[in-house]
Order: structure tokens, then C-alpha cells, then sequence
């Protein structure tokens, strides 16, 4: 069966032809880099370095809200935070080739740091001190805002529409998506969360360090939310070495703005949601190629099971209450 997903119109002639458009001279060397969300592309540009071009996906996102994205990023540009913002041509950042946006970027090579490092979390918790200092300015208006339960009760449904769970998980995952937001109901009530504008999603594989500079890329997933969101993802290991990681973490934040230690009782609401919206990801996007060739497991039994034991959990770390720090 030939697939009609508007990826598949994506070919290297299209999008040198983007590229053109906006006044450069493509030299035919095109590498499509690691990203399934979107399409990225590391392009050749005569006499110039090469470009970094992002298409992306269709009807995820307006234009107002990628358009927020790219201004986050210049924003943060601005006050000398190390973040890679989009390219303006002729002032504009946001470009259409029907049916894609676009945008370009200058390239950026570099390693993941060491997170065992004090010294490299000690930096990011700097990074994000000043970060969160910029997205506490102002709100965004299109991009999506953390519900909690909401968006819990949201990829549950999705997970559950697709298909692609075998019949005998239903009644678990069923059971486990409403006791897990309702602890989410319990724990994160929106009106009482203070948000801001955040990375979303800073996890090491969003971190680049290169001459010494550590970059945070990958802003296609801000959000508005607390503040917790940008930090937990950024522990591992046992409870006792994430104390230690938040301790760090928390030197490098309190030099710019105080931590939200706070928002410590939304830890394990936030991972949880990430692990039920990452099954929803793989479900609701089954219809891109790339899926299926790059994920082959995600309808079988061993998946699942897995996914079913991972929030069994998470359900226990609700109810074991947050994870606390000790006070010096």
C-alpha cells in the first residue's frame, strides 16, 4: 500500500527548492538528521557552512504557535543564553512550502555532557535559572499549557483508540490511566500551578556541549508550565543520588531566581504524564512510514506489558508521596 502521508512529498529536490526561495544556493548535499516529530535536514549551502531545515509536521501546529516558538528562542538569544534561534530573512523566521512550514537554522555540532558532572549540572541549573527568569516575562498564547489530569485522561484515550493495544491490556491500562489521573486530579490543580514559559522537553538528548558552551536545542515542545518540568527530567539514578543532583541543580537556579522547591509534589505527576504521552506519540502518529519502520514493537504483547508496569510505578510513587530535600 502506498502511503499518502504528507511526508512522502518531502523529497530532496522539494526541499532545496524551499530553501532556494529564501535566497540561498543549495550545493545538492543533503542529511537527513535523527527526528521523527518533524523532518530535519542538514543542507549544503554554496560558500557558506551548511544549514540546519526543519519541516514541520502538518497540522500539529498554527502558525502562531510555532511563530511563538521562534520568538522564545530570539528572546532568549538576546539575553546571551545558549540556545540555537531560527534564521530571519528579510525579518520573518517562519516559512511555508505547501503543505510545510519551515524554518532554518545554523548548525551546531557538539557532545552530550556528563550529568554525573556537579560541574555540568551545576551549569544548567544556571542555564535554567536564567532561562525561566526570560519565560517568567511574559505568557504564551498558542503554545499548549501542562493540564495534569487532562492531558493524562487525553493520551489515555488516545492510546485506547488506536488499535494498537492488544485486547487483553485494555482492562489494566484502563484501570491504571483513571487511578493515575485521578492522583493527578489530587496533586496538579492548574489554577493553583504558577507557570511560565518553558523548554518543555530537557531531557540529555536536548543538551549540546561544544566549546564549552552547553546549548539547549530542540525548543519544539515548549510549553507553558511549571517551572519542575524543565528540572526533573535532568535526575537519575536511585532517590538518594536525584537529591544530591537536585542540591546541584538548585546552587546554579538560586543564583538568578529562587528554586521551586515547591513544585517538588509535582514531580512524579509530570513523569508520569511524559511516560503515558510517549505511548500516545507512537499511536497517534502510526499513520507517518517512519513509525512503523523505526518503532515494529509498539503493537506487541511485550510493549505493553512493559508500558503496564512502568505505570503500576508511577502509581506507587504518587502515593508514596514527592521526593524530598534536605534542608542546609
Amino acid at each position: 500500500m502506498i502511503s499518502t502521508h504528507p511526508y512522502t512529498q518531502l523529497t530532496p529536490e522539494r526541499v532545496m527548492d524551499a530553501i532556494e526561495a529564501q535566497g540561498f544556493v543549495c550545493d545538492a548535499r543533503i542529511f537527513p538528521l535523527n527526528s521523527y516529530e518533524n523532518r530535519v535536514y542538514q543542507v549544503g549551502i554554496e560558500d557558506q557552512q551548511p544549514l540546519i531545515a526543519k519541516f514541520y509536521r502538518p497540522g500539529r501546529w498554527s502558525r502562531e504557535a510555532i511563530q511563538e516558538e521562534h520568538d522564545f528562542l530570539l528572546e532568549l538569544q538576546s539575553e546571551d543564553l545558549p540556545v540555537v534561534a531560527p534564521i530571519a530573512v528579510n525579518g520573518q523566521t517562519l516559512f511555508f512550502s505547501d503543505p510545510f512550514f519551515f524554518a532554518l537554522f545554523p548548525r551546531r555540532g557538539g557532545q552530550a555532557p556528563e550529568l554525573s558532572s556537579d560541574d555540568d549540572l551545576e551549569l544548567l541549573g544556571r542555564w535554567l535559572g536564567r532561562l525561566h527568569q526570560v519565560g517568567a516575562n511574559s505568557a504564551f498564547r498558542h503554545r499548549p499549557r501542562i493540564q495534569g489530569a487532562a492531558d493524562m485522561a487525553l493520551a489515555g484515550e488516545q492510546v485506547l483508540r488506536s488499535g494498537l493495544m492488544p485486547i487483553d491490556y485494555h482492562a489494566s491500562y484502563e484501570s491504571l490511566a483513571t487511578a493515575l489521573t485521578d492522583w493527578a486530579g489530587k496533586l496538579y490543580r492548574p489554577d493553583d500551578v504558577h507557570t511560565l514559559r518553558l523548554h518543555g522537553d530537557l531531557h540529555p538528548g536536548n543538551l549540546l556541549l561544544r566549546d564549552e558552551t552547553l546549548y539547549m536545542v530542540d525548543f519544539d515542545d515548549c510549553v507553558q508550565g511549571p517551572a519542575m518540568q524543565d528540572i526533573w527530567m535532568l535526575l537519575s539514578g536511585p532517590e538518594q543520588e536525584q537529591r544530591q543532583q537536585l542540591l546541584v541543580i538548585k546552587e546554579g537556579y538560586e543564583m538568578f531566581r529562587p528554586f521551586p522547591q515547591h513544585e517538588l509534589a509535582l514531580m512524579e505527576v509530570l513523569r508520569s504524564l511524559r511516560v503515558m504521552k510517549y505511548a500516545a506519540w507512537l499511536c497517534s502518529r502510526w499513520d507517518d512510514p517512519a513509525f512503523p519502520a523505526a518503532f515494529p514493537w509498539l503493537d506487541s504483547h511485550r510493549f505493553w506489558s512493559e508500558h503496564i508496569i512502568m505505570l503500576r510505578e508511577q502509581l506507587a510513587a504518587l502515593q508514596e508521596g514527592p521526593l524530598s530535600m534536605p534542608q542546609y
